[in-house]
């Protein structure tokens, strides 16, 4: 037996010196094993922490690779869409450098073509003024053709002759014809389907009315008027008692008034004088109211001149019936023609179909004797 001396007393357990040293090796053992265990826990831990570091540093890793390809892609996207800007500004600015040179050329174009209508516009004027001072010149010249008597009555028969002879044939007026009480009268036109010459006078007095357009005070004014009124109403008896004549000249006589102006100056202010004159049988025209009398007598000319010549067009009508008749039955006899053609055709080709169908039987006769004509094929034994 071994010595084993009491060394620790716990109540009523009393432990030896080997029974301590037993567990102390014991104690020892496992503290070493907690050491070793607690080692190598360290030791998987800082593992597993490399292994994860590593882990993170190649995640890391391709993530920074991945980070520096979207900025590689980044930047040549950046580069290109810089390029396209660049591009694009270009063009814009071509463009805008474009339409600013085609409308600085435009602008330049319609300025000159501005600049040479208003150069046209500028000569068209320097015209309109020389025509102008031509017309006052004309003016000054009509003035003084007015002012004297027998100027002015050679302008009025002028304007008169004109406006007739541009209107009517040559036969149908005559101017200073001569009537059977010796007068001749500035014009006579003939009238259709009668004997009976309408009077024209192209006479009209105009000193009076030439004074009363210069007329300086009212006095002189009211003198002038009253003396125009005694001149137009002495003229209108002047022509009724000289033109009208029964079974010669029309019932009523013109009293032909060179100007527009003096016409209407003359209905509006004097209208009794107007009202006399028609109660004479004798009325006042202006250039327009001639103008439209001449192309009314034209229209009557022209009226009258159909009827002569109507019964000279109702006899060609007739003969043209007749050629329509005359055409009429030769188409009617052409179409008979026609027909009994068409029907001989028509017998030509129902005989042709004959001789067709004859000919088909005759090939397929001769088609069958041919067949039985041939020779058999003989038997060898």
């Amino acid at each position: 037996m071994l010595f084993n001396p009491t060394v620790i007393q716990i109540g009523t357990h009393s432990f030896g010196l080997l029974d301590v040293v037993e567990y102390g090796a014991a104690a020892l053992f496992i503290l070493l094993l907690i050491v070793l265990v607690l080692a190598w826990r360290a030791q998987s831990g800082r593992t597993a922490e490399r292994q994860e570091a590593q882990a993170r540093n190649a995640d890391l890793e391709y993530r920074l690779a991945e980070l520096s390809g979207m900025l590689n892609q980044f930047s040549a996207q950046t580069q290109n869409n810089q390029v396209h800007l660049q591009m694009a500004l270009d063009e814009r600015l071509e463009a805008v450098s474009h339409r600013v040179g085609q409308g600085l050329a435009d602008q330049s174009q319609r300025t000159a073509q501005s600049l040479s209508q208003l150069n046209e516009r500028l000569a068209v004027i320097d015209a309109a003024q020389s025509n102008l001072a031509t017309l006052s010149g004309e003016m000054l010249t009509l003035k003084d053709i007015l002012a004297n008597k027998q100027t002015r009555g050679a302008f009025g028969q002028g304007r008169m002759e004109a406006i007739i002879s541009d209107g009517l044939h040559a036969r149908a007026y005559a101017f200073q014809g001569t009537l059977s009480n010796g007068t001749r009268p500035d014009c006579l036109i003939s009238l259709p389907d009668s004997n009976l010459k309408l009077v024209i006078d192209a006479k009209f007095p105009l000193e009076a009315y030439n004074d009363m357009r210069e007329a300086v005070d009212e006095t002189s004014r009211r003198e002038a008027e009253a003396r125009l009124k005694s001149d137009v109403m002495k003229h209108v008896k002047d022509i009724s008692e000289k033109y009208l004549i029964n079974g010669e000249t029309h019932e009523t006589a013109i009293m032909f008034v060179p100007s527009e102006s003096v016409y209407v100056e003359i209905n509006e202010r004097f209208e009794d004088v107007v009202q006399r004159a028609h109660r004479s049988r004798v009325i006042l025209a202006s250039p327009n109211v001639l103008m439209l009398l001449i192309q009314t007598m034209q229209a009557i000319v022209r009226d009258a001149a159909m009827r002569e010549q109507a019964g000279v067009i109702q006899a060609e009508v007739v003969k043209l019936l007749e050629d329509v008749n005359r055409m009429n039955e030769r188409i009617g006899n052409l179409k008979k023609h026609f027909a009994q053609t068409s029907g001989d055709l028509d017998q030509l080709g129902t005989s042709a179909d004959k001789i067709v169908r004859r000919a088909e039987k005759i090939e397929s006769l001769e088609l069958e004797e041919a067949q039985s004509v041939a020779p058999r094929p003989r038997l060898i034994k």
